[in-house]
């Protein structure tokens, strides 16, 4: 397969300094973009939305742990095991993550966010506003453990 080479945009400054699950929903953060490459003028209207996507690098994942196959989500033996793909763990292949944020504000070249499950020192591939439009259409089913595992993720 091809091989594809990305440049951040930006870099997550503050939030945690390392990487656990849950209660993400009380980090506060920012994301600062490249002042070699943007002007503020490349946020212009971005804080008149409520919420953004936020793809970023899980850059302190060890390369060994990446997880190519099925496995149970957290280790937790109650939980099925499934694959890499039927989960959102950190130890992905590409080391990608999303993440649905709010935007608290827009100043300069920084972007104030809340609930960005990613660490300090993370490079931010791409943020996008995230529309309505752009939510699932349609019944939204998952499996149970799903649920469980998310319970007090934000």
């Amino acid at each position: 397969m091809e091989h594809i080479t990305l440049q951040p945009v930006g870099t997550v400054i503050g939030g945690r300094s390392e990487a656990f699950d849950d209660d993400w929903n009380t980090e506060q953060a920012l994301v600062r973009l490249d002042a070699t490459r943007f002007r503020p003028d490349a946020l212009a209207g971005l804080d008149e939305f409520s919420h953004l996507e936020v793809i970023f690098q899980f850059h302190l994942v060890d390369p060994a742990s990446v997880v190519f196959s099925a496995r149970r989500p957290r280790g937790n033996p109650e939980w099925p095991e499934v694959g890499i793909f039927a989960q959102r763990g950190r130890n992905r292949p590409n080391l990608l993550g999303v993440s649905r944020c709010r935007l608290l504000g827009v100043e300069g070249l920084d972007v104030h966010v809340r609930g960005l499950d990613a660490i300090d020192g993370s490079p931010v591939l791409d943020i996008k506003p995230y529309m309505a439009e752009f939510g699932p259409q349609g019944e939204i089913v998952q499996p149970a453990w799903a649920g469980e595992l998310m319970r007090h993720y934000y």
